[in-house]
């Protein structure tokens, strides 16, 4: 530490008491007057702390009731945002914004030397003018984030321009941020308020899943598609072959389009992406496993292809990302590959999950039980399709193999392992394109192994 003195800045509370109005969420604002900093714009309820004796939650309710005389229970109060802020003067603080959804008596202006107007006013319609510093709070907390740093330039208005921004959100830590405003409002008008957030999201681009805890203790997941293309997948696929497979996948709640998010039940268990269990567990979870995919794809009647079932329009522009990471040979390998495609008969089409992974599947060890999650790849395809990303999981496990195998009923068909082996190569492709330009080492480690095994034995 230098020499310097220890430097201090005061602490202040703000009250975002929010309610549902007719045309979506409302929050109560007050407009300040009279000899005081920013009088004639609108604020948040808010104050000061007292001094050391007086919390940030006891401050917020004492603030509440001088304002406004609504009478606030500390159990109601819940932590929104912080906001690092420097006022065009210099001067700096930092702001704890709290929510509040329940209260007792009916919100007026309490303080009318300061105050001279109260009202509720849309969250997602901001009046103006409006405290640069309390719009910074509400931003952040709209946008689904836990803090904001807003340090002003001198000469910067105090009142809100949205040309002169100062708002610069810090990222919360990995599981811990909430979805932006619009889409907590569709989910608490799918399934109630919601109490908590958890980002359970795996590492992919423009994709996200939250875990909802409800205010009654439901809990679902709430999910946002990377494109419009895997939201209407999902969707489709819950409304139509999903609701056959019963307990062992979730159910849609509620879907918006405009936002492509979904919110669904939750399914007990755990993954089994990274799980270790007993060879003999092993061979009982991939057995399930067979059994289910059976399901899925005796769901609706097997039809005659209508168009192409091997993707092949896709493979240069793959190639061209996955090229510096392939081993010698491996290019040729691929071609070949795909010459094959257009040699082999086309194969009968069904409902097909199109991501059937380990990471998709949760095991719930003391019931025996098998659930399936994530369509947003679903599509009509050949029935090997999905097997093409689990072939990896059984890789120099003849017995893994054998026992998805019997689950499923049947071995493959000479023409299905044709399939499968020329499926698997292009989904390596892409794997390692993806997973290259996303810094998914995962993926691109996957790809690998799976050229480096097909062109050592031929089969998938």
């Amino acid at each position: 530490m230098s020499g310097q003195q220890r430097h201090r800045e005061p602490v202040d509370v703000h009250l975002i008491l929010r309610r549902d109005g007719a045309a979506g969420p409302e929050v109560l604002l007050s407009r300040r007057s009279g000899d005081v900093y920013a009088s004639g714009l609108w604020h948040l309820p808010s104050g000061h702390l007292d001094g050391p004796h007086e919390s940030v939650v006891d401050a917020l309710i004492r603030e509440a009731a001088q304002e406004t005389g609504v009478v606030i229970d500390p159990a109601e109060v819940r932590f929104a945002v912080t906001v690092h802020h420097r006022s065009p003067g210099g001067g700096s603080r930092t702001g704890m914004f709290f929510e509040v959804r329940t209260w007792q008596g009916a919100p007026g202006v309490r303080e009318p030397a300061v105050c001279d107007a109260m009202d509720w006013l849309p969250l997602d319609a901001l009046p103006e003018p409006m405290v640069a510093y309390c719009r910074a709070g509400l931003d952040t907390y709209r946008a689904g984030q836990a803090m904001a740093v807003h340090f002003q330039e001198p000469g910067d208005p105090i009142a809100y321009d949205p040309a002169l921004d100062r708002r610069r959100p810090v990222p919360a830590a990995a599981g811990t941020a909430g979805p932006d405003a619009r889409v907590r409002e569709f989910t608490e008008r799918a399934v109630g308020r919601i109490t908590g957030w958890t980002d359970v999201s795996w590492a992919r681009e423009g994709s996200r899943v939250w875990r909802a805890h409800g205010a009654e203790h439901g809990v679902w997941f709430v999910k946002t598609h990377q494109n419009d293309r895997f939201h209407q997948r999902e969707v489709a696929a819950y409304r139509s072959w999903v609701l056959d497979l019963g307990a062992v996948a979730p159910r849609l709640v509620a879907a918006d389009e405009a936002l492509r998010a979904v919110v669904i039940t939750a399914v007990p268990a755990r993954s089994l992406h990274g799980a270790v269990h007993a060879p003999e567990e092993e061979r009982r979870i991939f057995h399930r496993i067979g059994q289910l995919a059976a399901v899925i794809h005796r769901s609706v009647p097997a039809r005659t292809a209508t168009g192409d079932t091997l993707p092949v329009g896709k493979l240069e522009r793959h190639l061209d990302g996955a090229r510096p990471h392939l081993a010698p040979g491996d290019e040729e390998f691929i071609r070949a590959m795909a010459e094959k495609a257009a040699t082999l008969p086309a194969l009968e089409t069904g409902p097909t999950h199109g991501d059937f992974q380990l990471r998709n599947l949760r095991w719930e060890t003391s019931t025996g039980a098998l659930y399936v999650i994530d369509f947003e790849r679903s599509e009509e395809g050949p029935a090997v399709r999905d097997f093409v990303r689990l072939s990896d999981a059984w890789d120099g496990r003849t017995d893994l193999y054998e026992a998805v195998m019997d689950g499923y009923g049947r071995f493959f068909t000479p023409a299905e392992e044709e399939h499968l082996a020329v499926l698997s190569v292009l989904d390596a492709v892409s794997g390692i394109q993806y997973g290259a330009t996303h810094g998914d080492l995962e993926l691109v480690e996957r790809g690998r192994r799976t050229l480096a095994r097909l062109r050592a034995t031929g089969r998938p």
